[in-house]
Parts: structure tokens; sequence; C-alpha cells
């Protein structure tokens, strides 16, 4: 890929806590960067900071070392409604929402073109429904937010990101609390997505399985190692997936075919 693709780039970055006591670092020198056009998965175990490096990329908490470089701008230097209209943010959470349809809550995507009052226009319809159009729930537009599955809930949150019509995208476990196939559904969605209109997608998830299968690019972070980039097959081959998933547990990975298996006990 070119340099211009480049949409998110992250040099020497330490991301945690300022607290009375003073900083709490949760992790640091990560260096990488995210391309236009690819999905990528940010993989680790509980608590190595996942959540926090993806709130501090959607602009949610400060930095506290390095640099973070959006669309060719520090993250700093932008306004929140530039922000908004940059980065578009789904997180693991459920809409707390009552008496609210589906096309209403995708309309709050729009938020960072409306007037102070939030009227919508023409223009704003049009976006909506075409986001609606893009995650195939046009069926659900009318239905209350209320009555939908998980499954359902989540395609709209994305819908209201796409409506938001930022080039980057981020989502915290967006595959959360799904069956199993509504959480291949959702992937294969957001790397269509990805390549269909050439966005920026990341996304934190414990899928594994699912994420070396069809992520373009995964991002690992690790405790000693801190943060490792590459393809799955890339990072499969270098060895550095096999330790991160065997982990002296009952589990093992064959790196040829990016597959996982418990080991039988004789």
């Amino acid at each position: 890929m070119e340099q211009q693709n480049r949409t998110v780039v992250l040099d020497d970055l330490s991301i945690g806590y300022r607290t009375r006591q003073g900083v709490k670092t949760v992790a640091q020198h990560l260096t990488a960067d995210i391309r236009s056009g690819e999905l990528t998965c940010l993989l680790g175990q509980n608590g190595v900071g996942k959540s926090t490096l993806l709130r501090t990329l959607a602009g949610f908490q400060p930095k506290t070392e390095g640099s973070i470089t959006i669309c060719g701008r520090e993250l700093s230097d932008y306004s929140d409604r530039q922000l908004a209209r940059t980065i578009g943010v789904v997180l693991t959470e459920r809409p707390d929402v009552q008496q609210m349809t589906v096309s209403e809550l995708v309309a709050l995507g729009r938020s960072p073109y409306t007037g102070f009052w939030g009227t919508l226009s023409d223009e704003d319809r049009e976006v909506t429904r075409q986001a609606i159009q893009q995650v195939d729930i046009d069926a659900l537009a009318d239905r209350q937010v209320s009555t939908l599955s998980d499954g359902e809930r989540q395609k709209v949150m994305i819908a209201k990101a796409l409506a938001q019509q930022t080039p980057i995208i981020c989502l915290d476990e967006p595959t959360a609390f799904l069956d199993y196939q509504s959480k291949v559904e959702i992937l294969l969605m957001l790397r269509r997505i990805c390549r269909e209109a050439q966005k920026t997608v990341f996304l934190s998830t414990h899928d594994l399985e699912l994420a070396l299968q069809v992520a373009d690019m995964l991002w690992l972070m690790d405790r000693e190692r801190g943060l490792t980039t590459g393809t799955p097959r890339q990072l499969a081959q270098s060895g550095v997936l096999g330790q991160f998933i065997e982990r002296g547990t009952g589990v093992s990975f064959d790196a040829d075919t990016l597959s996982i298996r418990v080991k039988n006990e004789e």
C-alpha cells in the first residue's frame, strides 16, 4: 500500500490514565499503522489494554506519550466536531433507547452535520437510507430498537456509524453477545464495507479463530512483546501467533492451516 493510504499512524505511543499519583501506563512504545480498505483486528488477553487503545485512538481519552496521526493530522489538533466527521465508533454496550425506531437511531449518525436543533435535511435522510441499505436492514427500518435481537441491534449501530460518513470506523468487541452465525455475518459485512467503501475498519475482538480467517491485518497486544502487527499468515509463520495462542494451555496452533485445536489428553 502507498503512504497516502495510511489513515492511522501510531509512533512510539504510550496509553494509560492520569491519576492524582501520576500517570498509570497500560501499554507503551506502540508503533503501527492502519490502511484504508483493510479490516484490522486487535487481539490480546484481558487487561492488556485493548479497550484503552481503542478509546485513545477514538479521542475519548488522551494519550500519555508519543503521537497518533489521523488522516495526516495529529489527533490532538482535531476539534470534537472534526473528529466526529473523521472517526465513527461502535461500542460494546447495548444502546439504551426507548420508543425509537431503527431509522431514527441510524439518523443520529448525522448529528455532526446537522444544525443545533438536529433537523434532518433531504440529504441527511438519503444518507441514512443508504446506510440502512448498506447493512441490509431495510426490513427493520420501522421497527422499535427495543424489539431487535442482539445481531440486528449490532447491524443498526454499524449503520449509524456509516451514516456518520467517516473514513475510519472503530468497533469495540462488535461480536460480543452474538451467536456464532451472527459473529460470522458481522465480520464478513465489515470486511465487505472495507472493500466497497475503502474505509478503515479497526476492531477489538476475542473471536480469535474468526479473526484469523477474516482480517486483513492483525494487531497483537502482549504484555511482554508489546504490539506486533502483520497479516495472519505473517504472524503465524513468525511464531508469534503460536506462542500467543498456546501459552501453556490445552490448545495447539497449526501455522500452516491457521487452525486451533484442543489437545486430546490420553
